[in-house]
């Protein structure tokens, strides 16, 4: 078999806006907690970089007093994620390929995406969420906010380059999929990329655009092509 049949893809996933449509992980524990229209504040300021990524973790956290792993099994249940995904991480792995998410979000909820077929997950270190058995009895956070443990979109270009030594995939062999500001300069790292939903931000960069509600019609842009 030719050596270029062979070459490993990486397959490099947003999470919020991308995976999840419109949306944001903090939005939809926000929402579980009454503190939606909060916390979407805070998502418009970083948004405007009026915020910075360890500023909104510390000021989102300050509102989600109660929160338990309860609230956040029914955030991610409840959440309007793309069609699709577990099939398109399916087809990656039978491929022979990788697929990993990275994402500013808290790793708590990130983490979950393991159980869908995801290889790997890199997510920001938010305080730990107390078990169901403890609600009602323990404030959150019960320790402060780390802001060394939020990533930036800095970040995101340097786990995925730890991802490719991980998986043994050549950098030029990765495929990003994303939707804003915080992908741009993954998008600008990497040979072939997907605007999924996508901003301004980011639509120029793009090798692909894709606007819809199912993954494998935006991975099916780049199915084809590479190994």
């Amino acid at each position: 078999m030719d050596a270029t049949t062979t070459r490993r893809r990486l397959h490099i996933f947003d999470l919020d806006g991308t995976l999840l449509h419109g949306t944001a992980a903090p939005v939809e524990i926000s929402r579980r907690l009454g503190v939606e229209q909060e916390v979407l504040a805070l998502e418009r300021a970083f948004a405007a970089q009026e915020l910075a990524p360890g500023e909104f973790a510390i000021r989102a956290c300050e509102l989600w007093a109660g929160l338990t792993e309860r609230h956040v099994a029914a955030a991610f249940d409840g959440a309007p994620w793309l069609s699709g995904i577990r099939e398109v991480w399916s087809e990656i792995t039978a491929r022979g390929d990788r697929c990993a998410v990275i994402s500013l979000s808290p790793d708590f909820f990130v983490s979950r995406l393991l159980d869908w077929g995801a290889h790997a997950t890199r997510a920001s270190r938010w305080p730990k969420v107390p078990p169901p058995a403890l609600s009602g009895g323990v404030r959150y956070p019960r320790e402060p906010v780390d802001p060394s443990g939020i990533l930036t979109p800095t970040a995101k270009v340097e786990l995925a380059r730890e991802l490719c030594a991980d998986f043994g995939v050549a950098p030029q062999d990765c495929v990003a999929y994303g939707d804003s500001r915080s992908d741009a300069e993954l998008f600008a790292a990497v040979p072939v990329s997907v605007a999924v939903n996508a901003d301004a931000h980011v639509r120029d960069l793009a090798s692909h655009h894709y606007t819809g509600r199912d993954l494998r019609e935006a991975y099916a842009l780049v199915a084809g092509t590479g190994s």
